[in-house]
């Protein structure tokens, strides 16, 4: 079952947020830890649903990125600043991602972008939600535990989607926490989201395959139970396979990044008219799964036996 609203998963677990974007808190005895960092423009809905769920506030003492994109670490700011206290925990590559003036720079102005076109009432105008090069945590790597008395968050590391993507899996009630690593349940489908690397994101959906699960909690479109959150990871493994197959047939065809880029925006959107991200945004998304790809085929063209 595929639910989209803020809520309570299961003990111990929240989702927060809109369905377009949200973030998961994970309680345990000793504190609480945000797992996921949002998009900015749902502060107003964070703060109303922490208040309404009654969450203990003064537990919420971490926060662990997933990964360094601009959709899932704009509350990033906010927070830290709500709670002082609060550390952050991202791997080694997503700070130094972050530490890019460029970097923080497209955060920023993507942030904006789809704020302007998801608050266009401008109700976040008091609110400071800019990334600056003074955020600052810790970091962690694959198998790493993060205790939080009761209960423990396992880390692993799943390259691909970016190359600073981490997952988190809770052993005590099987929730695997992915972020885009596997894949968005957007409607009825699961959308591969191969972006960097997609060799190296068809491959993290083969690490976290043999996990045993029955929460799959995505950042974008809610989270999934029961049966069909057990199938979701192979059903992103069948997704990645006919989209490199698509992309694939049609780079032969075209010989040509660009128009291959725009024939597959194109019929995104024709299927998909109110998908989340702006055309501008997705573009640069394909983009980036198109170039990995044509090099890929360019290179076993270059070397047959390997």
């Amino acid at each position: 079952m595929r639910i989209r609203k803020a809520g309570k998963v299961c003990d111990h677990l929240w989702y927060l947020g809109v369905q377009e974007s949200g973030l998961y808190l994970l309680e345990g005895r000793d504190y609480s830890l945000f797992i996921s960092g949002g998009m900015g423009y749902i502060a107003p809905d964070i703060l109303a649903q922490i208040k309404r769920f009654a969450i203990d506030e003064g537990k919420i003492k971490g926060l662990i990125i997933l990964h360094a994109h601009f959709d899932h670490i704009g509350l990033v700011p906010f927070l830290q600043k709500r709670y002082p206290d609060l550390k952050i925990f991202a791997s080694k590559r997503a700070w130094e991602i972050l530490s890019m003036p460029k970097a923080l720079e497209t955060i920023n102005g993507f942030s904006k972008m789809v704020a302007e076109r998801m608050r266009p009432d401008n109700n976040l105008a008091n609110l400071d939600l800019l990334w600056r090069a003074d955020i600052t945590g810790d970091q962690v790597c694959d198998g790493e535990l993060i205790d939080l008395g009761g209960i423990e968050a396992l880390v692993l590391e799943t390259p691909g989607h970016s190359s600073c993507s981490i997952s988190v899996y809770v052993p005590k009630i099987k929730a695997l926490i992915p972020s885009d690593a596997g894949g968005i349940p957007y409607k009825d489908l699961s959308v591969p989201t191969g972006n960097s690397n997609f060799t190296l994101f068809q491959r993290s959906l083969d690490k976290m395959s043999g996990l045993d699960v029955d929460y799959f909690c995505a950042d974008h479109y809610g989270y999934i139970t029961g049966e069909e959150a057990r199938g979701f990871i192979g059903a992103t493994i069948e997704a990645a396979s006919r989209l490199r197959d698509i992309i694939e047939q049609l780079y032969r065809r075209r010989k040509d990044l660009e128009s291959t880029v725009q024939l597959l925006i194109s019929e995104h959107y024709r299927r998909n008219p109110d998908y989340f991200l702006s055309p501008e945004i997705l573009t640069g998304v394909y983009r980036q799964m198109v170039r990995h790809i044509s090099q890929s085929l360019e290179q076993a063209k270059e070397n047959p036996s390997s």
